[in-house]
């Protein structure tokens, strides 16, 4: 009967290669981008995935000031944070996020919340690296692109 058996093997962490993902977010929607995003950062890509192994790769995630929501979500979606004190609940849309300083923070919500939570997500959060311009500092990894608006005609807004 030994012989019908099957085992499965789990990834150990020096066993794991990472490789890098270039994903360019102009009018991506944002959702389907972080979906991807989340599954190739957790390494659900690989046949090799173990879920308590960082077995994911590294994602660099360029022009992310051009992502994109569908219907009206921009105006109606709202991030909320509490100060602290009592009645301190703040709220910004998310047209206010991505007209403002700091707009890959939209995206980075959307991947982060998407991740399972805990020290191993925090590890895999770790290797997003999301610029709001086309320039990045990560050339010299030579990192793959990755068409999410090639995947699906829905992936993409206005295709």
């Amino acid at each position: 009967m030994k012989a019908l058996m099957k085992t499965t093997k789990a990834a150990k962490p020096h066993e794991v290669e990472k490789k890098w993902h270039i994903v360019d977010a102009t009018d991506l929607v944002v959702g389907r981008a972080a979906v991807v995003i989340a599954n190739v950062l957790r390494g659900k890509h690989k046949t090799s995935f173990t879920p308590h192994v960082d077995c994911g790769d590294n994602v660099v995630v360029i022009n992310a000031d051009k992502i994109r929501f569908t219907s009206n979500k921009a105006a109606k979606k709202i991030y909320y944070k509490h100060t602290g004190y009592a009645g301190g609940i703040k709220g910004v849309t998310a047209a206010k996020v991505l007209e403002g300083r700091f707009p890959e923070r939209v995206l980075e919500k959307a991947v982060e919340r998407m991740i399972p939570r805990g020290p191993l997500g925090r590890q895999q959060m770790r290797n997003l690296r999301i610029f709001k311009g086309a320039e990045h500092p990560h050339e010299a990894q030579s990192p793959e692109v990755l068409d999410i608006a090639g995947m699906s005609r829905k992936n993409k807004v206005g295709a």
